[in-house]
């Protein structure tokens, strides 16, 4: 399916109803939505500007561009792969191939591990935090943004996400608190971490052909295997994690549905002590704190 920008004369308004029948008629979830962002993206207009401009009539160049762009869309591309960038706890991140789009359930782990340093006093500390697996940067820059004494390490092992995550910083000013390492999970960092945070991959290896298209023809393959019962992530973590939190440092980690008991369990074997999860705004157990059994 095609959406034909049939006039030159067509207006932005007009372009954007165009999309967003186009959208729904395909079946995607946010038709308003998609369409507002692709229209905004090509003609370079925020909402605001959408509105004031909306009984401008296109240019043919542009009339093409934002048809161009609705193709993609409709080939089930993301639109943030699409734009190029993705709003995570209200810092816009690039996004590459290299990278996974951030969640908006994955702000869940910062929520939690806002609330566990916030609950000691600590946010005024210099704290040593890592963000394992870090992929666009999201989890670490999230918490440097609100951790204005932190140190922040990034790990990957992905070289071409760590260039992502380290341009994400320094567009955001966070750089000269960042440090990017190319390892798998910890295995480069020493111990004595204040707290430690990780979106692992957790995907069933077989799940994820059924994935949605956006997800399985577009993310890195590498950041949603997960193992043949999605855990392998998990006991790489939890057999490093003693080492790497100091005596009173947390870890927080994102969970997959209905993995907080199997994951709970992975980190308990090993000694250290599970809270219960923190729930998504969709109810699903999502961020599992995880500290040193006292």
């Amino acid at each position: 399916m095609n959406v034909r920008m049939t006039s030159s004369r067509m207006s932005v308004a007009e372009a954007r109803r165009a999309l967003t029948q186009a959208f729904r008629g395909a079946g995607l979830d946010t038709p308003e939505l998609d369409a507002r962002l692709l229209v905004g993206h090509a003609l370079a207009l925020d909402h605001a500007g959408l509105a004031v401009h909306a009984a401008r009539p296109l240019s043919g160049a542009e009339a093409t561009t934002i048809a161009q762009l609705a193709a993609r869309r409709l080939a089930r591309e993301p639109i943030a792969r699409i734009v190029g960038f993705k709003e995570f706890w209200s810092l816009e991140l690039r996004v590459s191939a290299a990278t996974l789009v951030p969640r908006p359930e994955t702000e869940t782990v910062v929520e939690v591990a806002l609330a566990l340093i916030d609950a000691a006093g600590a946010r005024k500390r210099p704290l040593r935090i890592a963000d394992l697996g870090t992929g666009s940067g999201a989890l670490l820059l999230a918490l440097l943004s609100e951790l204005p004494h932190a140190f922040g390490v990034a790990t990957d092992i992905s070289t071409d996400a760590l260039a992502v995550a380290r341009d994400n910083a320094l567009r955001h000013g966070l750089a000269a608190r960042a440090a990017f390492v190319a390892c798998d999970f910890g295995a480069a960092l020493g111990g004595n971490l204040d707290l430690v945070v990780c979106n692992p991959p957790y995907i069933r290896h077989d799940d994820i052909a059924g994935l949605a298209p956006e997800v399985r023809a577009h993310d890195p393959h590498a950041a949603l295997d997960g193992g043949p019962d999605g855990l392998a992530s998990y006991r790489a973590l939890a057999r490093d994690a003693r080492r790497l939190l100091g005596p009173h440092g947390h870890l927080v980690v994102e969970l997959g549905a209905g993995t907080e008991c199997e994951v709970a369990e992975l980190f308990t074997n090993t000694g250290l002590a599970a809270e219960p999860a923190r729930r998504d705004l969709a109810v699903v157990a999502r961020a599992l704190h995880i500290h040193h059994a006292e």
